[in-house]
C-alpha cells in the first residue's frame, strides 16, 4: 500500500526523494514524510499529499546524501502528522520506513513499555524501529544484525528501510511479503517500492526476494543477505521502462490518459502472440507447461477487484471455448476456507501489481497442494511473477491510476488468447471459429479506436446523470461481468453508489430500488440474449428508471426505448468485453471530473493492495 524510497550516494538525496515520492504516491496519499542524514538526522513528515509535505520542508535543512521517504496509505492509526512516517527510534538515532503490518505489534510495544520504551505514535511501525533500538543497545549489536534479529521476531509482512545518523554511510532495507527494488548506479544506491522512482537515474534493478536483507553503503558497495546471514547472488536485471511512460503526457488525469492509451496497449498484449492469417496463438509461459495445462481437470482463479472481474470473463471464455470447468475464488475469501486443490488443478492469479496480498496468500496455499500455478500480471520482477510456475505479462506498461482500466482490457487479451489455445489444442473448437475469433481480436486496437473518438457522446451523458446518488449495472452472460466493473470504476471515483448485476436477477430484488432518480446502465450487444435484454429494459422503463443502454452498431430495437444509447462497432460475441467496458470507463470518469472528485486518487484506496 505504502511507497518507500530511499537513496545513497553522492547526490543530495532530498529532491531524488521527493520526486520519488511523487511517482510513489498512488500507493497512498494519507500522509508523507522524509528523513535525511546531515550533521544530524532531520526528519519532516505531514498529514495529506506529498505537495504538503513539500510545502513545509522548505524550512528545515535537508541536506545529505543519504535519506528515506515514505507516502503512507494509512493502516494502525489515523493519517496524521504522528503517524506518518518515517518513524524514529527512542534516542533520535535511526529512522525506519515501512510497508506492511507487523501482526503481532501489540504484545512487542507492551514488552518494550515495560522496558522503559516511550511510544509517540499509534503505528505498528513505530514499535519495530523501538524493537531494533533495544536489540542494538541491549546486545550491542549492529544496525544489520539488530535488525536481522527483530525481523526474527516479528509476524507480518514487511518492506523497511533504516538510516543511522551515527554510520551516515550506510542503508539498510528487508523485505517479506512487501515489494522491494534495488537500484544500481554509479557509485550510488536507489530502494523503492517499485521501479518507477528508480528509472531516471538507473535500469539495473534487483528485485529483493522474501527475508532478504541488502546493505547499501557509499563507497558504491552493496551486500544481499537472508535472514539467516547467509550471502545472496544478486539478480541484476535491465528494466525495460521509460520515463515518459510515467507522465501524463499532457493529459488531465492518468486516468484518461491510460483509458485513451488503450488501443495501443491491447495491441501489444498480443504482439507476437497470435497470426488470424496463419491460425496460431503463442503465450511463452503456457507453452513450458502446456501438456498439464492442456489436462488440466479444473482451472481455478484467485483474483481481486477489477481482476477478479477479468477472471470472471475467462470463467464464460474457457468453459464455452476449451470445456475445461472453471471456479472463480476472491483471493481475500480462498485461504480462510479449506479449498479442495490437487495436482490435477491449474490455478491462475491475475494481479495488476503482481504484489496483491490476498493473492499472494491464496498462491501459497494452492502450492502446499500440488497445484500448477500461473500468473497473469504486468510488473515484470513482482511476486506473483516469481511464484509461479509459469505465466503471461499483459505488457499494459505502468499504471499510474488508483482505477484501472488498461490493465483490465489486456489482462482480457491474455484470457481470450489462453481460451483460444485450449480450445484449439482440445478440439473443442472448430477451425473456422478458430479463425473467426484471432481476426476478431486483432480488430478490437481500432474498434477501441472508434470508441474513444466517440467519447463527446460519453461526456453528455455523464453530465444528465452526474448528480444522481444511486446506480444499477445490467448485464447478461458474458457482459455480467463488465456490470460489474462499470459499478466498481463509478463508485471507485465518483463515490456514487453503483451495483452490477446479471439482468434477468433484476427481478429479485434490485428491481424494488427503480425510480425516476435511478439510472440503470444495460450492457445490451448480447445478440444471444438481446429479446431478453429489450425485456428487462422494458421492466426498467415501466417503473420510471433512466436507461443508458451499450449496443452494437445497427442496432433498432433498444435505442428506441432506452434514454440514451451509445453504440460500438460490432464483434464476435466472445469480445464484446474488450470494447462495451470502455465507454463505461469513461463514464466514470467524466461523472468524477464534473463532480470534483480526485480521479487518480480517490479517497481511502491505494493502487497496489499489499496489506490483508
Amino acid at each position: 500500500m505504502c511507497g518507500i524510497v530511499a537513496y545513497i550516494g553522492e547526490k543530495q538525496a532530498y529532491p531524488i526523494l521527493l520526486e520519488g515520492l511523487k511517482r510513489l504516491e498512488y500507493r497512498g496519499y494519507d500522509s508523507a514524510g522524509i528523513s535525511v542524514i546531515n550533521s544530524s538526522l532531520q526528519t519532516v513528515k505531514k498529514k495529506g499529499k506529498v505537495s504538503e509535505l513539500e510545502s513545509v520542508a522548505i524550512l528545515s535543512d535537508l541536506h545529505g546524501n543519504i535519506g528515506i521517504g515514505h507516502t503512507r496509505w494509512a493502516t494502525h492509526g489515523k493519517p496524521d502528522d504522528l503517524n506518518a512516517h518515517p518513524h524514529l527510534s527512542g534516542d533520535g538515532s535511526l529512522s525506519l520506513v515501512h510497508n506492511g503490518i507487523i501482526e503481532n505489534y501489540a504484545t512487542i510495544k507492551q514488552a518494550l513499555i515495560d522496558r522503559g520504551h516511550t511510544f509517540k505514535s499509534e503505528t505498528d511501525t513505530e514499535v519495530l524501529i523501538h524493537l531494533i533500538e533495544e536489540y542494538k543497545k541491549t546486545d550491542a549489536l549492529s544496525l544489520e544484525h539488530a535488525l536481522t534479529k527483530a525481523l526474527t521476531k516479528v509476524v507480518g509482512a514487511y518492506a523497511i528501510v533504516v538510516i543511522d545518523k551515527n554510520n551516515p554511510n550506510e542503508l539498510i532495507a528487508a523485505r517479506k511479503s512487501s515489494p522491494l527494488v534495488l537500484g544500481i548506479g554509479d557509485n550510488e544506491f536507489f530502494i523503492a517500492s517499485d521501479a518507477s522512482p528508480i528509472i531516471q537515474y538507473t535500469k539495473k534493478v534487483v528485485y529483493l526476494n522474501d527475508e532478504e536483507i541488502v546493505i547499501a553503503k557509499n563507497d558504491g558497495t552493496f551486500t544481499i543477505k537472508n535472514i539467516h546471514n547467509e550471502i545472496q547472488e544478486p539478480d541484476i536485471k535491465e528494466l525495460d521502462l521509460k520515463i515518459d511512460q510515467l507522465e501524463k503526457g499532457g493529459y488531465d488525469h492518468f486516468m484518461l490518459k491510460e483509458i485513451f492509451e488503450q488501443p495501443t496497449t491491447i495491441a501489444e498484449s498480443m504482439r507476437g502472440r497470435l497470426n488470424a492469417n496463419e491460425g496460431w496463438v503463442s503465450l511463452g509461459g503456457f507453452d513450458q507447461f502446456q501438456n498439464r495445462i492442456h489436462h488440466a481437470k479444473r482451472i481455478i482463479f484467485v483474483a481481486c477487484g477489477t481482476s477478479w472481474h477479468s477472471a470472471l470473463i475467462a470463467e464464460y471464455l474457457i468453459e464455452d471455448l476449451a470445456r475445461i470447468p472453471v471456479e472463480v475464488e476472491y483471493a481475500s475469501e480462498f485461504r480462510y476456507r479449506n479449498p479442495i486443490l490437487s495436482e490435477d488443478d491449474l490455478v491462475i492469479a491475475i494481479s495488476q501489481s503482481g504484489e496483491t496480498a490476498d493473492t499472494l496468500a491464496a498462491l501459497e496455499i494452492a502450492k502446499e497442494r500440488g497445484a500448477l500455478l500461473y500468473g497473469i500480471v504486468n510488473v515484470v520482477g513482482s511476486s506473483i511473477a516469481r511464484i509461479t510456475d509459469c505465466g503471461s505479462y499483459i505488457h499494459a506498461g505502468p499504471e499510474i491510476g488508483v482505477a484501472s482500466t488498461k490493465a483490465f482490457t489486456s489482462q482480457l487479451v491474455v484470457l481470450v488468447l489462453m481460451a483460444l489455445k485450449l480450445g484449439n489444442k482440445r478440439g473443442t473448437i472448430s477451425d473456422a471459429k478458430f479463425r473467426e475469433l484471432l481476426y476478431g481480436l486483432e480488430s478490437v486496437p481500432a474498434k477501441v479506436q472508434e470508441i474513444l473518438a466517440q467519447s463527446d457522446k460519453i461526456k453528455y451523458i455523464a453530465q444528465e446523470i452526474k448528480d444522481r446518488q444511486n446506480a444499477l449495472y445490467l448485464g447478461r452472460g458474458i457482459n455480467f461481468p463488465v456490470a460489474l466493473e462499470g459499478a466498481l470504476k463509478l463508485k471507485e471515483i465518483s463515490y456514487i453508489h453503483a451495483e452490477g448485476y446479471p439482468a434477468a436477477e433484476m427481478k429479485h430484488g434490485p428491481i424494488a430500488l427503480i425510480d425516476e432518480n435511478m439510472p440503470v446502465f444495460v450492457i445490451a450487444t448480447n445478440a444471444s440474449a438481446h429479446e431478453k435484454i429489450a425485456s428487462n429494459i422494458q421492466e426498467v422503463k415501466a417503473r420510471k428508471g433512466l436507461v443508458i443502454a451499450i449496443v452494437s452498431e445497427g442496432d433498432t430495437t433498444i435505442s428506441k426505448i432506452a434514454d440514451y444509447t451509445f453504440e460500438i462497432p460490432y464483434i464476435e460475441e466472445q469480445l464484446t468485453p474488450l470494447l462495451s467496458v470502455i465507454p463505461l470507463q469513461l463514464l466514470s470518469y467524466y461523472i468524477s471530473v464534473m463532480r470534483g472528485c480526485n480521479v487518480d486518487q480517490p479517497r481511502n484506496l491505494a493502487k497496489s493492495v499489499t496489506v490483508e
